[in-house]
Protein backbone atom coordinates (compact mmCIF):
# COMPACT_ATOMS: atom_id res chain seq x y z
CA UNK A 1 0.00 0.00 0.00
CA UNK A 2 1.24 3.32 -0.97
CA UNK A 3 2.12 5.77 2.03
CA UNK A 4 0.04 8.21 3.00
CA UNK A 5 1.02 11.84 4.43
CA UNK A 6 -1.64 14.40 5.46
CA UNK A 7 -0.93 18.24 6.70
CA UNK A 8 -3.86 18.68 9.36
CA UNK A 9 -4.94 20.84 12.51
CA UNK A 10 -6.53 19.57 15.99
CA UNK A 11 -9.38 20.74 15.76
CA UNK A 12 -10.41 20.65 11.61
CA UNK A 13 -13.78 17.99 11.24
CA UNK A 14 -12.59 18.05 7.31
CA UNK A 15 -9.10 16.51 8.67
CA UNK A 16 -11.48 13.72 10.51
CA UNK A 17 -13.62 12.75 7.73
CA UNK A 18 -10.63 12.63 5.39
CA UNK A 19 -8.82 9.75 7.83
CA UNK A 20 -12.35 7.87 8.35
CA UNK A 21 -12.45 7.71 4.59
CA UNK A 22 -9.22 6.13 4.61
CA UNK A 23 -9.05 4.03 7.07
CA UNK A 24 -12.59 2.71 5.63
CA UNK A 25 -10.53 2.05 2.81
CA UNK A 26 -7.62 0.25 4.29
CA UNK A 27 -5.47 2.68 5.61
CA UNK A 28 -3.81 1.67 8.37
CA UNK A 29 -1.17 4.54 8.80
CA UNK A 30 -1.52 7.84 8.19
CA UNK A 31 2.00 9.87 8.45
CA UNK A 32 0.25 12.90 10.24
CA UNK A 33 1.92 16.61 9.89
CA UNK A 34 0.39 19.33 12.66
CA UNK A 35 0.94 22.84 11.44
CA UNK A 36 -0.96 24.11 14.08
CA UNK A 37 1.65 22.59 16.09
CA UNK A 38 4.57 23.70 13.75
CA UNK A 39 4.25 26.94 11.94
CA UNK A 40 7.46 25.97 9.54
CA UNK A 41 5.37 22.59 8.38
CA UNK A 42 2.16 24.70 7.32
CA UNK A 43 5.18 26.87 5.11
CA UNK A 44 6.08 23.50 3.51
CA UNK A 45 3.02 22.56 2.90
CA UNK A 46 1.94 25.50 0.79
CA UNK A 47 5.23 25.61 -0.93
CA UNK A 48 4.35 21.95 -1.90
CA UNK A 49 0.81 22.82 -2.73
CA UNK A 50 -0.05 25.73 -3.40
CA UNK A 51 -3.18 25.97 -0.85
CA UNK A 52 -3.42 26.87 2.85
CA UNK A 53 -6.14 25.15 4.01
CA UNK A 54 -5.97 21.69 5.63
CA UNK A 55 -6.26 18.65 5.07
CA UNK A 56 -3.82 18.23 2.19
CA UNK A 57 -3.41 14.56 1.46
CA UNK A 58 -0.43 13.00 -0.48
CA UNK A 59 -0.99 8.85 -1.53
CA UNK A 60 2.81 8.06 -2.74
CA UNK A 61 3.92 10.94 -4.48
CA UNK A 62 0.26 12.35 -5.50
CA UNK A 63 -0.99 15.03 -4.22
CA UNK A 64 -4.64 14.51 -3.66
CA UNK A 65 -5.75 17.90 -2.45
CA UNK A 66 -8.19 18.33 0.28
CA UNK A 67 -11.11 15.92 2.11
CA UNK A 68 -13.76 17.32 -1.22
CA UNK A 69 -10.42 16.15 -3.53
CA UNK A 70 -10.19 12.58 -1.25
CA UNK A 71 -14.19 11.75 -1.77
CA UNK A 72 -14.41 12.75 -5.00
CA UNK A 73 -11.71 10.53 -6.11
CA UNK A 74 -12.69 7.59 -4.54
CA UNK A 75 -16.04 8.26 -5.84
CA UNK A 76 -14.94 8.23 -9.56
CA UNK A 77 -13.41 4.73 -8.01
CA UNK A 78 -9.51 6.36 -7.87
CA UNK A 79 -8.37 6.11 -4.36
CA UNK A 80 -7.97 2.36 -3.86
CA UNK A 81 -5.71 1.90 -7.32
CA UNK A 82 -3.90 4.93 -6.24
CA UNK A 83 -3.60 3.47 -2.33
CA UNK A 84 -2.13 0.11 -4.30
CA UNK A 85 0.36 1.42 -6.57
Amino acid sequence: MSPVRMYTTQVCPYCVRAKALLKQRGVEQIDEIRVDLDPAQRDTMVSLTGRRTVPQIFIGDTHVGGCDDLMALDQRGGLLPLLAA
